[in-house]
């Protein structure tokens, strides 16, 4: 009957979108990801575009100035390493060197740049230090299991986007996985972790108060 027909012609067939219909849903979202992906790898190339160009500028600084600003930096970073090390023994920190390595690597001639990398530092510590101390308790101590302990602290640092903390972040792993240590092994992170944050305080109080001076008697570094 034609009225039969037309009711069947009507009625939802309920097949599936065909393969150009898919297609065509899907075309969007592979355009978007692929156009993430270019911005990213623009951005990665003027990023070593920019440091590039900023390590040459620093090169081309004249004789005056790399002797003013190296003196400068020297001087702060002896300072805040020495602090840090001497009330090492009344913190009952035994590896004290840790707290002066840290002051040493923060220590820079620009409070910003000072801040930025205690946090990275302070950072990779925390990483390296929980991520070597779970490998050790999980998988014990062994050569497979520092190589993985480096490899998943530094892709956390990644991920948590603080690339430049992975150096620390493997140390402090290697630290854990491979040097001798007497007494429990969370101990010898917890006390990493604690020099390495007295150090970055250390360093970062120094520079502050060397700023402030700075500013007080318009020195120009």
């Amino acid at each position: 009957m034609p009225a039969d027909k037309a009711l069947r012609q009507e009625e939802p067939t309920g097949q599936e979108p065909t393969g150009q219909e898919r297609t065509g849903a899907d075309d969007p979202r592979q355009e978007t990801a692929a156009e993430t992906t270019r911005r990213a790898d623009r951005d990665t190339s003027r990023i070593r575009w920019l440091r590039d160009q900023a390590a040459r500028l620093h090169k081309r600084l004249p004789l005056r100035r790399r002797l003013s600003g190296g003196l400068a930096h020297g001087v702060m970073s002896s300072v805040a390493a020495v602090v840090a090390y001497l009330p090492t023994q009344l913190l009952g920190l035994q590896e004290g060197f840790w707290a002066a390595i840290t002051a040493v690597a923060v220590a820079q001639t620009e409070f910003g740049a000072t801040r930025t990398t205690a946090r990275d530092q302070f950072t990779g510590a925390a990483i390296g230090g929980l991520i070597g101390l779970a490998a050790y308790l999980t998988l014990g101590p062994s050569v497979p299991t520092y190589a993985l302990g480096v490899v998943l602290a530094i892709l956390v640092c990644w991920l948590v986007n603080v690339a430049s903390a992975c150096r620390l972040a493997g140390i402090t792993a290697t630290i854990i996985l491979l040097v001798p240590h007497v007494g429990p092994v969370e101990r010898m992170a917890g006390s990493r972790v604690v020099e390495v944050g007295w150090g970055v305080c250390v360093a970062i109080a120094t520079v502050w108060l060397v700023t402030r001076v700075n500013r007080w008697l318009g020195v120009k570094l």
